[in-house]
């Protein structure tokens, strides 16, 4: 049934992007601010009580309605499922941007291609040449799948085994990122926001190891290894640095490296091993994303059949 939930989700995803999610972010920042001002009085502990508050509740009634659904007809649980799916996970949110930039340098349409990058990083894009262009955007392909696809993957996988319906993995992941992000500001909010992100780390531990480690089954196998224990650490965010450091050895790519934004140059340490990052290098990109999400479906096929002949 989870197998099915994530194939239906997918497609759905594929042919018919959910149009209303600025809308349910808007409502999510909603319930969120709702805690931070009633809980937020400047301490560590604070931000903990306001997540667990905030989160836990949110799962709960989650794992109940699944479970109720699936008392009254399995049927209704698998399309819960894939209705959570649906909402937490975002492949189309960042493959139109890639594509984009991908088709505007093969027409060697640069002043487009950084328009494009820009408008997906929010970070001024104008000073970088069409290899630099390519580098930053397999870069950001590569932590765009892992957030918003395989890290939701792994999580509802994790649950499903469980027992819980993976529809409250899902959301535990995506809930986590999201006050991880939204709370991040340390000015505004200090302590209190340093839970969040001592907790989606724990969320991300896993997940993050897994992806490179699907990576490295469906790429280049030693380099991604290689990739992955010599040059992860020396990236900023080291969760980050494992996702490129082995996806730069599964492509065979350099990533990384110095780039100019706004006019200042940024010492970013050199990643991947191989050639400099080119259209190829992009399509080859999509090829390692699609590659890694077929080995997830293929994996939780097996789980399910397991499940089946138990």
């Amino acid at each position: 049934m989870s197998f099915l939930a994530l194939i239906a989700a997918l497609l759905l995803e594929q042919y018919q992007p959910l149009s209303a999610r600025r809308y349910l972010s808007d409502a999510l920042i909603a319930y969120m601010d709702f805690f931070q001002r009633n809980f937020n009085a400047g301490e560590h502990k604070h931000g903990m009580v306001a997540w667990l508050f905030a989160i836990i509740p949110l799962l709960l009634a989650t794992i109940l309605c699944y479970q109720l659904l699936d008392v009254v007809n399995p049927l209704l649980a698998l399309l819960f499922n894939v209705l959570v799916l649906y909402l937490t996970m975002g492949f189309r949110q960042f493959s139109h941007y890639y594509t984009d930039i991908h088709q505007a340098l093969r027409d060697e349409k640069l002043d487009e291609a950084r328009r494009l990058l820009t408008e997906w990083r929010k970070v001024p894009s104008l000073d970088l040449n069409a290899e630099e262009i390519a580098r930053v955007t397999i870069e950001e392909a590569l932590l765009a799948s892992h957030r918003k696809v395989f890290g939701v993957i792994v999580w509802f996988v994790l649950f499903s085994v469980l027992g819980l319906g993976g529809a409250a993995g899902a959301l535990l992941y995506r809930l986590g990122q999201f006050l991880r992000t939204y709370w991040s500001d340390q000015v505004k909010h200090g302590e209190f926001s340093r839970y969040a992100h001592q907790a989606f780390y724990l969320i991300e531990w896993l997940p993050v190891r897994l992806t490179a480690f699907t990576f490295a089954i469906v790429g280049d196998f030693e380099d991604t290894l290689y990739c992955w224990r010599a040059q992860a650490a020396t990236w900023p965010d080291r969760e980050a640095g494992i996702l490129l450091a082995s996806g730069a050895g599964a492509l065979g790519v350099r990533l990384g490296m110095v780039i100019v934004q706004a006019g200042v140059p940024q010492d970013r340490p050199e990643l991947g091993l191989g050639d400099d990052a080119d259209t190829e290098i992009m399509q080859s990109a999509i090829g390692l994303v699609w590659r890694s999400v077929l080995f997830w479906l293929i994996l939780l096929l097996m789980l399910s059949v397991a499940h089946l002949l138990g």
